[in-house]
């Protein structure tokens, strides 16, 4: 059974990775792998309410991450149908790539922290239309802001999607995600910008004709920042929530997302159906990515059907013995990453190591969230940042090899050889 079961999961792996050349979309080979696994499992099992119990389990701890993430998906599509994005994008100003290289980058690790980093790159690639108009200032950019994003993300419960699975899993907390994550993640983004900011030095800002930042939105300065200021508000305020009620997050976001509906509607009423139909939770609940919801569901049930079958934890032990050590098993992991999804590489990591062995907060965890979340900037289909990138801006997949992967391999290590030293003589 072991054997058939890893076939299968290796085929839709590959499928997942092969979604551009196969054209076949990843949530497609998602869904049927885990069909197919759970159905090999449960026909291969003497025990069918055994199976019956352990896929209610996954089930629910894969709707957790499903709801957590729809929930902050409709969050930000209610902002940024509003236009609050703007309050940031317009305030940013300068003659000088260099200057603007850095201040794009920063924004942009720090917003992924705060929202994530698939949200932030759509936010920030829109931005550079704005104030860019060479194609190749804009890839440029773009790769930077990939990497910004991914290192941004790594260090915030809410902001990398392996991040937010850790967290709602148990095995990293908070506040030491981003007591232990936080400098190597700027290590790996400030080292990558410098180099960049170098090869730009001199250069100058050629605008957009005739583009200005304001706005020609039906929603008023008032709204626009009540919303954003509200929807921020409620993703920042989820990790206080579980804190405090010890609730999963996904329960959080689900009562902000019921009291940014109730805003929304007090303050549209005045107006027609008509006028405030694009800005209602109605509406940004049929533009999330639904598609993207199926894949996590997808993979995630998959690889469950790999640990209630013991194969991971085979996996695991073959592994400590035949590299035996953990930093150097993460650190493959991350690169990896940069080749196939790092969501189901981390979802076979949460499954490989048990939380009775390595308890919360433990290195291995917090490595991994570093690891996971930055080793997909090496490549461009390594990240969701890198492929809304890649579509947004029309990037190659060899032009961004040549230009950006050389950079983020240069933060990859260099972040991870601060986390060790950091692990190593601070804790």
């Amino acid at each position: 059974m072991e054997t058939a079961l890893i076939a299968v999961f290796v085929v839709a792996y590959a499928a997942i990775a092969l979604e551009h050349p196969l054209r076949i979309n990843k949530s497609a080979s998602a869904l049927l792998g885990a069909g197919l696994l759970w159905t090999l499992y449960a026909v291969a099992t003497t025990a069918p309410q055994q199976v019956s119990h352990e896929l209610g389990e996954s089930l629910a701890a894969t709707a957790q991450i499903v709801f957590f993430l729809m929930g902050a998906m409709t969050v930000v599509e209610v902002v940024d149908a509003h236009n609050g994005f703007e309050i940031i994008t317009r305030r940013i100003r300068t003659s000088s790539l260099a200057t603007l290289l850095w201040l794009v980058g920063g924004v942009s690790f720090f917003l992924s922290a705060i929202l994530d980093n698939l949200t932030t790159t759509i936010v920030m690639v829109s931005l550079l239309r704005k104030l860019l108009a060479r194609d190749e200032d804009r890839w440029f950019f773009a790769g930077i802001i990939v990497i910004a994003a991914n290192a941004g993300g790594a260090w915030s419960p809410i902001g990398d999607v392996t991040t937010t699975m850790l967290w709602i899993g148990g095995q990293i907390t908070a506040l030491a995600i981003i007591q232990s994550v936080l400098v190597p993640a700027l290590v790996s983004l400030i080292l990558p910008l410098a180099i960049a900011a170098w090869l730009l030095r001199g250069r100058a800002v050629v605008p957009v004709a005739g583009s200005e930042n304001g706005n020609g939105s039906c929603t008023t300065d008032f709204e626009r920042n009540l919303m954003f200021g509200l929807g921020l508000g409620i993703l920042v305020a989820v990790p206080a929530f579980k804190t405090v009620t010890h609730l999963p997050p996904f329960m959080g976001i689900l009562f902000g997302l019921g009291i940014l509906w109730l805003v929304g509607d007090l303050m549209q009423r005045k107006h027609d159906a008509d006028f405030r139909q694009h800005l209602t939770l109605g509406h940004a609940l049929s533009r999330i990515d639904m598609s993207s919801i199926m894949f996590f569901v997808g993979i995630l049930l998959a690889v469950a059907t790999l640990e209630h079958a013991h194969v991971l934890a085979s996996l695991a032990q073959w592994l400590d013995q035949a590299i035996g050590r953990q930093d150097v098993i993460v650190l493959l992991i991350g690169i990896l990453s940069a080749i196939v999804d790092n969501v189901p590489l981390v979802a076979a990591a949460m499954g490989m190591y048990s939380l009775g062995d390595f308890p919360a907060d433990h290195f291995l965890w917090q490595f991994l969230a570093y690891c996971a979340g930055t080793g997909g900037s090496v490549l461009i289909v390594g990240s969701a940042a890198g492929i809304a990138a890649m579509g947004l801006e029309k990037i190659s997949f060899f032009w961004y090899v040549k230009r950006i992967s050389g950079l983020a391999l240069i933060g990859y290590f260099a972040g991870a050889g601060a986390f060790l030293v950091q692990h190593r003589f601070l804790t």
